[in-house]
């Protein structure tokens, strides 16, 4: 098939190297800026619950990911005591930021396509063919994200969710000898730098044992990165504009769905897209297929998790969460349906 039309994608991460690269597979010209550079870590919980095969498919990322490690439970901890052992519905992936991006880049340029690296586009009107994964969006908010990579730290099983007073945590194994430690917490006035400011946090929000077993594990500190200010919006935009990935919309990252929502909105895009680059629909109409089907496949799992995040950070919901946990009343299978 022949593609006239350029593709210009703005922004590296997960949605937009996978979406550039599927382009590229399939025979359309895009480049792609990214203001950073590979390989990086980022703030991420590098957990990836509820991807479809048919979305690994569609992307061709099954040798992307094909030796990531299969997470099978999550144990929750409620105010430092376990509370739930979940059996996941199908298995979670776990390989990390800095392998991932990586991995896509290589597979992206190998393809043929035109990536710059170190490149911010200053220029950043909506014009036909530019596609937005330009990540999180920021704004006023209380929140910051924290992440680490432990080196040989045991865990209760393959992911441990930790909630504390206005944070939790999870810790997820990357590797066989890597676990990724990454939270949420509210801003507060405390000064450190590296991997003792998550230690800090931690112990601010009571978690004094997960904090103890954290300073007694090697760190690499290259991996500690953070993020402030991360806002959580819900709402999936129907314009003009072709936005994908968190750009788009980013659900709480307790949910672990964050990454398979990056790859899912790029197939969605994919389709649209491919009928723009041909010649065969005009750029309103393909951000319009893309968006309203973006809406439609998110908006459920978007409410619920933007209704169930203020239950996770406070103490008293979270005692109510241990109670129901305890009693085996916490229904963790429709909520995971919902959320996923």
């Amino acid at each position: 098939m022949n593609f006239p039309r350029p593709i210009e994608i703005i922004g590296g991460g997960l949605a937009g190297l996978s979406l550039g690269l599927a382009l590229r597979r399939a025979g359309a010209t895009v480049t792609l800026f990214e203001t950073g550079i590979y390989p990086r870590h980022r703030v991420c919980g590098e957990f990836i619950a509820g991807l479809h095969s048919e979305t690994i498919r569609r992307l061709g990322l099954a040798p992307i990911l094909a030796d990531a490690l299969r997470h099978h439970e999550v144990a929750w901890f409620i105010g430092e005591r376990p509370a739930r052992v979940q059996r996941l519905p199908s298995p979670a992936l776990g390989l990390s930021r800095h392998t991932l991006d990586a991995r896509l880049a290589e597979a992206f340029v190998a393809a043929g396509g035109t990536l710059h690296q170190h490149t911010r586009v200053t220029d950043t009107a909506a014009v036909p063919g530019r596609v937005f994964a330009t990540g999180r969006r920021h704004g006023r908010s209380p929140w910051l994200g924290l992440k680490v990579h432990a080196l040989g730290l045991p865990l209760a099983r393959d992911l441990e969710l930790h909630l504390g007073a206005q944070a939790y945590v999870g810790l997820a194994r990357v590797d066989d000898r890597r676990v990724n430690v990454c939270g949420l917490f509210q801003r507060c006035e405390i000064s450190a730098k590296g991997p003792n400011l998550l230690l800090n946090y931690l112990q601010a929000a009571g978690l004094g044992q997960l904090t103890a077993r954290l300073a007694a594990a090697e760190f690499d500190a290259d991996s500690f990165c953070a993020v402030a200010a991360v806002c959580f919006d819900s709402r999936v935009p129907v314009s003009d504009e072709l936005r994908i990935g968190d750009a788009c919309a980013t659900i709480p990252p307790f949910t672990g769905n964050g990454m398979s929502m990056a790859f899912q909105s790029a197939e969605l895009a994919l389709d649209p897209l491919l009928a723009y680059a041909s010649g065969k629909s005009a750029w309103p109409e393909a951000c319009h297929t893309a968006n309203v089907a973006v809406r439609r496949r998110f908006r459920v799992r978007l409410a619920a998790a933007s209704c169930l995040h203020p239950f996770l950070l406070q103490p008293p919901w979270q005692r109510w969460l241990a109670r129901l946990a305890r009693a085996r009343l916490l229904p963790l299978r429709p909520l995971y349906a919902a959320l996923h």
